[in-house]
């Protein structure tokens, strides 16, 4: 499978650019996997719900400029369905036979806007919790190599 991870912000502490390097040499194996990072807002000290949702906006536009009309958006969002590691691997075998790109959107710290979740194919949750989107990207490539490895039948840690 081909997949980008397409996301709000660069990382800053070294742990997460070294685990998302090593993750991303794991997968190259697998397929073509890319990281596209769009620039956070800026956040006022204490801003109301119309400033949060004015981030929300401009970074959602900033994603949305990357997302070509062919592609499978699939979102990460706290509300969507959380699948176990085999059935996000069936998931996710299922979608890489077509030939379009699979970008997978991971917000900034005050979520998605509703233009890019109305852009989504697909809305996938990895927990009830909320992760740091830095932590996240980690997370996510992680869950993608698992998922390869699942779908090949190489051995990977339960």
């Amino acid at each position: 499978m081909n997949g980008t991870i397409l996301c709000v912000g660069r990382l800053k502490e070294k742990w997460q650019q070294e685990g998302c390097a090593e993750y991303l040499k794991r997968l190259s194996r697998y397929g073509k996997y890319e990281i596209l990072a769009v620039d956070d807002e800026r956040e006022p000290d204490r801003p109301s719900e119309a400033q949060l949702a004015q981030i929300r906006n401009k970074e959602g536009a900033a994603l949305l400029r990357h997302i070509r009309p062919t592609d499978r958006v699939i979102a990460l969002c706290i509300q969507a369905p959380a699948p176990d590691s085999v059935a996000l691997s069936r998931q996710l075998a299922a979608l890489s036979g077509d030939g379009r790109r699979n970008v997978f959107v991971i917000g900034g710290s005050n979520g998605l806007s509703e233009a890019v979740l109305a852009r989504s194919d697909l809305k996938l949750s990895f927990s009830n919790l909320t992760f740091p989107h830095g932590l996240m990207r980690v997370i996510l490539l992680e869950q993608l190599y698992r998922a390869e490895r699942i779908r090949t039948g190489e051995p990977y840690h339960k």
